[in-house]
């Protein structure tokens, strides 16, 4: 078995806007900062190339096809800076819906993976699904970094384990969750203890990536398989690195074998 260093992961937190343009340089701005520091792998919030509050037909018009400007410039990013670049975009349907989806692109500037939201926010006085088509009940997408296989997800999602637990089935050693996750009462709270319950009970890390308030709570994180945060930014346009090998992970499955002691498996309920 080849040992592989551990792998560096980001996790990139801003505010994008209505401007595409100006989201572009913060990102590049961002991804920089982050390959300085060490990462091979870079998570941005959902709705990193254009976001309007509140949702509405403003945001439908300024969606764009996943072969677009907004994907091809941060493939160019990911090939200049040598790393995995994973976004949230909304992604042109029609003349009246989106997706909300997150795409990955590799060091080669491929796509390599692509999540539609499964599980749209309506809920805590929000319509998502006015607007966003949901994500169809695909299986996984993963890619390879470093020796260690990811997955992605999307904000809302994070309530429902068992998303996370079929990309942990698809072979996910890390979870990337890109979100914009609304303020209110408590919301913090449900942001931080489901992050790390998702890391617990399936022993992966999992890395979250916000919005800066006012809207998002910001408090990106990433979670290593035993419930430790290892990473985490508080409220503040920035990013933060931390590394994570499959070594650490075998070590905690060794001591805490959850996944191989289920008794029950997840399927669609359609």
């Amino acid at each position: 078995m080849i040992e592989h260093a551990p792998v560096g992961i980001a996790i990139a937190q801003f505010s994008p806007t209505a401007d595409v343009d100006a989201n572009l340089t913060e990102i590049r701005q961002l991804a920089e900062r982050a390959a300085e520091r060490g990462a091979a792998v870079v998570v941005f919030p959902e709705y990193s190339s254009v976001f309007v509050d509140p949702m509405g037909p403003e945001l439908v018009a300024r969606a764009q096809p996943i072969d677009g400007e907004f994907v091809e410039t941060i493939a160019g990013f990911a090939q200049d800076l040598g790393i995995h670049l994973v976004a949230g975009m909304a992604e042109r349907r029609d003349t009246t819906r989106f997706s909300n989806t997150i795409v990955a692109l590799s060091p080669q500037a491929e796509l390599v993976a692509t999540y539609r939201k499964q599980h749209l926010y309506d809920a805590f006085g929000q319509t998502e699904s006015n607007f966003v088509v949901p994500g169809e009940l695909t299986e996984p997408e993963t890619f390879v970094a470093g020796g260690l296989r990811f997955g992605i997800q999307t904000c809302y999602d994070i309530r429902f384990p068992e998303v996370t637990r079929r990309i942990v089935d698809a072979g996910a050693d890390v979870v990337l969750v890109p979100s914009e996750w609304v303020r209110g009462p408590l919301k913090e709270h449900h942001w931080r203890t489901l992050v790390t319950a998702r890391a617990i009970e399936n022993t992966v890390y999992v890395a979250g990536a916000d919005h800066t308030p006012p809207i998002g709570v910001g408090n990106s994180l990433i979670v290593d398989p035993s419930g430790v945060q290892i990473a985490g930014i508080g409220i503040e346009t920035d990013v933060a690195v931390a590394f994570a090998s499959a070594s650490h992970i075998a070590d905690v499955r060794l001591s805490n074998p959850a996944l191989a002691l289920r008794r029950f498996r997840v399927v669609p309920n359609e």
